[in-house]
């Protein structure tokens, strides 16, 4: 019960301006998994005042002022990072560009703050002149979520992505110099990154990104000091952007095992790659009601729209058989063993979902699914927790958070039991602190 009444109280009604002048928070008798990959500090303390950390750790003196909040048999770790993301792609089950609006994106990150995730990536098909100014209000800590992302993104005419976009969400470069105009209108609006889609989507679409767009846009955008992330699925795509000189895999190889060539390339040229496992979970599970999808935790971020689709038994026969269904199980089962093969070799392993693509990839539910399914490929707890939150606060270059020490960020997950020893323990939120503000989680339906 301590845990309700505290929800309850006026801490989490804080803004950030409020929170930089109120008394430092003191989280006690609480365990650290610091998010480095170091083992636990059990039994310690994390002092928080406004928007960053103060101490953490044993013997921490805890200020005369501190708001002390007993935390025993709790755990705090680092606020989960998405290094791939999209906001603004949908409302209920319709995707559409009609729904990229403030007000939408706002509610996705509100949802994706509660289930604990405090730094969103949105990774392409946005809207300049909505995305960017929300962008300056996250880095503020104005909006629930901090917020990255891609300025619109690089395509193919009659190719990938396969989605229903407005033309100020994507470039479909026809030539090499289109591309490079693409990529410059991009870094004149402040793009943090480039995103390419190259693949046909297992033979769904007629072409793939030529060569030669593929090889402007990483010439242009390492011309502008941008990285490059590449959509593909295949061993093939992979093997050819590498070559390019991408520098993030943003999804994983999904056909085939990687071969020793590309895990060197990815090696030694410090390489990212995101596996984002449950893209393709995602597209059978809620229909095969997987045990996770029946859990309060999991239900407690569908919308309406979607709780009554998932639950059509129609729509669910369709979805867990057939063509797409088969492919997109083998997709999983090969991606699983390719992120074991990469991590294991010291390949830079970032954490995505490709969550807010489509209603099925459900914003924080998504992410702590990956927790779960980067544990299934053979990562350990703490390894997981690692590419969360250091890993992937390493590839946006944000060295102000992703770990819990001194002069961080003051965004902290804190959960019931140790995630370390069972990341199911992850799920299982308190709160979340984001900016030195902390707020409570999805409310579960019993």
């Amino acid at each position: 019960m301590r845990r309700m009444f505290f929800i309850t109280t006026a801490l989490f009604m804080i803004t950030p301006a409020l929170a930089a002048s109120a008394p430092p928070v003191a989280l006690t008798h609480v365990r650290i998994v610091d998010g480095t990959g170091a083992p636990p500090i059990e039994d310690a303390t994390l002092v928080m005042q406004g928007d960053h950390i103060l101490a953490v750790g044993k013997n921490v003196v805890i200020p005369k002022d501190a708001k002390v909040l007993d935390r025993s048999g709790d755990t705090a770790l680092p606020g989960i990072i998405s290094d791939h993301s999209h906001v603004g792609q949908y409302e209920g089950v319709t995707t559409g560009s009609q729904f990229y609006t403030r007000a939408n994106i706002m509610a996705a990150l509100g949802q994706y703050r509660r289930y604990g995730v405090t730094t969103v990536t949105a990774l392409g098909n946005n809207v300049p002149d909505v995305f960017d100014p929300l962008r300056k209000e996250a880095h503020a800590g104005k909006t629930p979520a901090d917020l990255f992302g891609v300025d619109q993104g690089i395509g193919v005419p009659n190719g990938a992505p396969p989605v229903n976009v407005a033309p100020n969400q994507l470039f479909r470069p026809k030539t090499a110099n289109e591309a490079r105009e693409a990529v410059d209108t991009m870094a004149d609006e402040g793009t943090d990154l480039v995103k390419i889609w190259v693949d046909d989507f297992d033979g769904t679409l007629p072409v793939k990104m030529s060569p030669d767009i593929i090889a402007a846009v990483v010439e242009e955008s390492h011309k502008r000091k941008l990285r490059v992330a590449a959509h593909i699925h295949d061993l093939e795509d992979a093997q050819h952007v590498v070559a390019a000189g991408v520098d993030i895999l943003a999804h994983g190889v999904r056909d085939k095992p990687v071969t020793p060539e590309l895990v060197a390339a990815l090696k030694s040229r410090g390489i990212w790659y995101i596996a984002t496992l449950q893209l393709d979970e995602a597209t059978t599970a809620w229909a095969d009601r997987a045990p996770w999808t029946q859990t309060p935790f999991a239900i407690a971020g569908l919308s309406g729209p979607l709780q009554k689709q998932i639950n059509d038994p129609a729509w669910q026969a369709q979805h867990k058989a057939g063509k797409q269904a088969d492919f997109a199980r083998s997709s999983l089962e090969m991606n699983l063993q390719n992120l074991k093969t990469l991590h294991d070799a010291g390949v830079k392993i970032g954490f995505g979902t490709d969550s807010g693509a489509t209603p099925l990839r459900v914003p924080g539910v998504a992410e702590h699914r990956e927790l779960a399914l980067t544990v299934q490929a053979g990562l350990t707890p703490l390894q997981t927790i690692h590419v969360a939150t250091q890993n992937a606060a390493d590839l946006l270059n944000l060295s102000d958070r992703g770990v819990l020490a001194p002069g961080k960020r003051a965004d902290v997950l804190v959960v019931t039991g140790n995630p370390a020893a069972n990341i199911a323990n992850a799920d299982k939120i308190i709160e979340t602190w984001e900016n030195g503000v902390a707020i409570s989680p999805p409310v579960l339906q019993k």
